[in-house]
């Protein structure tokens, strides 16, 4: 008796710890199981004479032979042709990925420059005091302009310790800072956290099968200073060729520790598209054209990867000049050894409904030279601004159809910037600018761009301002003494510093 009632017992224990870990588990399994199928399906299908042939055997002995044929063809066939489905269910599977992507000849939308991202990265440590925690991710937020820094606390059952949203401009002394701490009695849950403080537990448990990816996570600041973890989800669809889809959002409060799924993009202030959904379209261009064409590699892009945007070299998250929202953004080479940018894609920051966001590939013509040919550039041609100590050159990021920008500076301090147009053998504009955009002079300036007429104007100005001074009359130097000599050249000297600064 006792030994039934035990076995009951355990029985009931790992019923209710399926149940209590089903809702996670579960999920994750269906996941694997599913991407699983769509790639053993057609051999295991094949295989089945071979797996029945006991059972057909024992039915029908004389026809032993013509079974084991049957068997071993079926084997055979299902190991050659579940190979050939593995390389072309993957062409299959980019093509899925391409449902809305389209290639145009129209410029590139106009777009803000901001901060590099490796400069936010640097910058949010030293503005986090004395939090002891461990910055899990970093986050551009393209509506406010802001980067977002979620820290997490020490410790194996513990959730996030604090939020710091800051202001990294270009060329602004302001430095405007948010710090959100997260109430780690009650909300004590983190991604990747271990028991019930697993955050894509307590996502599970309120929306099944949905997944996330955790580098698409990221935190944002209410007005009243709480915290707002964002986790953009994803859902699996087909069967045979199983790719994601977007599935809204999870947001989970900071102070309450309460979640909420939602399909409401526009109530966060930084991306909603999955950035990883929109990496793996961008990767999935590469079967723009035939099924020989994406085997031998001779169609689509890949992001250009010369080292010159290190840290942040595809996906940048940019916001339209005329504010009708942000995009990811990638520079694009051919595949093989060609490293000249000849498309630029775009994909938007929000997107309603579960299908795909549109992906848009901007054909460029002329086509622009590698970023770090345009690095190399700027070090030649701005010599006494780039690089010493630790300056460098950041990212160099598409701002339109024709136009980019590279910042300078170190991670601490923004400099300048250079604007560039066109290929950089051309003689188009390359012009040095302060960090807030104020021109400062140009490589060359092409007749009747902007530039130019900037430059022409400071000259006009400058000219108008004041009337030719007289040439002042020093005398017979032979008559000065070695002393008044020494402080002649010294007062020379200071004179020719102070008006170089002002210039």
């Amino acid at each position: 008796m006792g030994r039934v009632l035990l076995r009951w017992a355990m029985a009931a224990g790992l019923l209710l710890l399926a149940l209590w870990y089903g809702s996670y588990y579960t999920t994750i399994l269906a996941w694997e199981l599913r991407k699983l199928f769509s790639w053993i399906w057609l051999p295991v299908l094949l295989s089945l004479p071979w797996l029945a042939r006991p059972l057909l055997r024992g039915r029908a002995a004389s026809a032993g032979t013509a079974v084991g044929v049957l068997a071993g063809v079926s084997v055979v066939a299902g190991l050659v042709l579940g190979i050939c489905w593995l390389v072309f269910g993957a062409y299959l599977q980019d093509r899925a990925y391409m449902e809305h992507t389209k290639t145009v000849t129209e410029p590139v939308p106009a777009l803000d420059a901001r901060s590099p991202y490796v400069v936010g990265q640097a910058q949010a440590a030293p503005h986090l005091g004395d939090v002891t925690g461990e910055i899990a991710d970093i986050t551009y937020l393209p509506d406010t302009d802001r980067f977002a820094t979620l820290v997490e606390r020490r410790g194996w059952l513990a959730g996030y310790e604090v939020g710091l949203v800051q202001e990294v401009p270009l060329g602004s002394g302001g430095r405007s800072q948010q710090r959100c701490p997260f109430d780690v009695d009650t909300a004590d849950a983190r991604i990747g956290g271990w028991f019930t403080h697993n955050l894509g537990r307590k996502i599970s448990a309120q929306q099944r099968w949905v997944r996330f990816d955790a580098d698409d996570a990221y935190v944002t600041c209410r007005g009243d200073g709480t915290p707002v973890v964002v986790v953009p989800l994803k859902r699996q669809t087909g069967v045979f060729v199983v790719t994601e889809r977007p599935a809204g959002l999870a947001l989970y409060d900071g102070r309450t520790g309460r979640l909420t799924v939602t399909d409401d993009t526009g109530s966060v202030p930084g991306a909603s598209y999955p950035l990883s959904l929109a990496a793996r379209q961008r990767e999935a261009t590469a079967a723009v054209g035939s099924f020989s064409d994406w085997w031998f590699e001779r169609s689509g892009w890949d992001a250009s990867e010369d080292g010159a945007n290190t840290g942040n070299e595809s996906e940048f998250t940019l916001r339209h000049r005329d504010g009708t929202g942000s995009a990811y953004v990638t520079l694009l080479t051919p595949q093989g050894e060609a490293s000249s940018v000849v498309a630029v894609s775009t994909v938007p920051t929000r997107h309603r409904g579960g299908s795909l966001a549109p992906l848009t590939v901007h054909r460029l013509d002329p086509t622009w030279s590698s970023p770090q040919a345009i690095v190399a550039l700027i070090k030649a041609e701005y010599r006494d601004v780039c690089c010493y100590n630790d300056d460098r050159v950041f990212e160099v990021a598409p701002t339109g159809g024709s136009t980019w920008t590279a910042t300078i500076g170190s991670a601490q301090n923004i400099r300048y910037r250079v604007e560039g147009r066109g290929r950089i053998d051309g003689r188009e504009a390359t012009c040095l600018k302060a960090a807030d955009g104020a021109l400062i002079r140009c490589a060359y300036a092409a007749p009747g761009s902007p530039e130019e007429q900037e430059l022409r104007r400071r000259e006009e100005e400058k000219r108008t301002a004041q009337p030719p001074a007289a040439q002042p009359d020093t005398g017979d130097l032979s008559a000065y003494t070695p002393e008044q000599l020494a402080d002649l050249n010294r007062r020379l000297s200071e004179e020719i510093a102070r008006r170089l600064k002002k210039s």
